[in-house]
């Protein structure tokens, strides 16, 4: 499970971000290298996305031996002043749209 996954070119609709911490949100034990495959960042973007969410004041980690245990704000609101809303409210809209999705083989 090495290496730098492979890069996307052009736009998304959704930030890293927010993708990082839509993973945190489904798995508060999930660890970075996972975010990483998962979101398709290296594992160093990932940190520092875990930083700039710590920092925002969207999230918080407890150390437990060797694992960190992650826990979302749900009620922060989102940074953008068009962005009426919370964390929560967000994070509801990702997983309606996850569950829409079909299952894959």
């Amino acid at each position: 499970m090495g290496g730098v996954p492979e890069a996307h070119s052009g736009w998304t609709f959704l930030t890293n971000h927010a993708r990082v911490l839509a993973a945190i949100a489904e798995d508060c034990t999930v660890r970075i290298r996972d975010i990483a495959a998962h979101c398709r960042l290296t594992e160093r973007s990932v940190q520092n996305i875990i930083s700039d969410l710590e920092h925002g004041g969207y999230l918080t980690h407890t150390r437990q031996g060797r694992s960190n245990i992650y826990r979302v704000a749900p009620h922060t609101p989102l940074r953008h002043p068009a962005d009426k809303g919370t964390v929560a409210d967000l994070l509801s809209v990702l997983a309606q749209h996850d569950s829409m999705r079909p299952e894959r083989p």
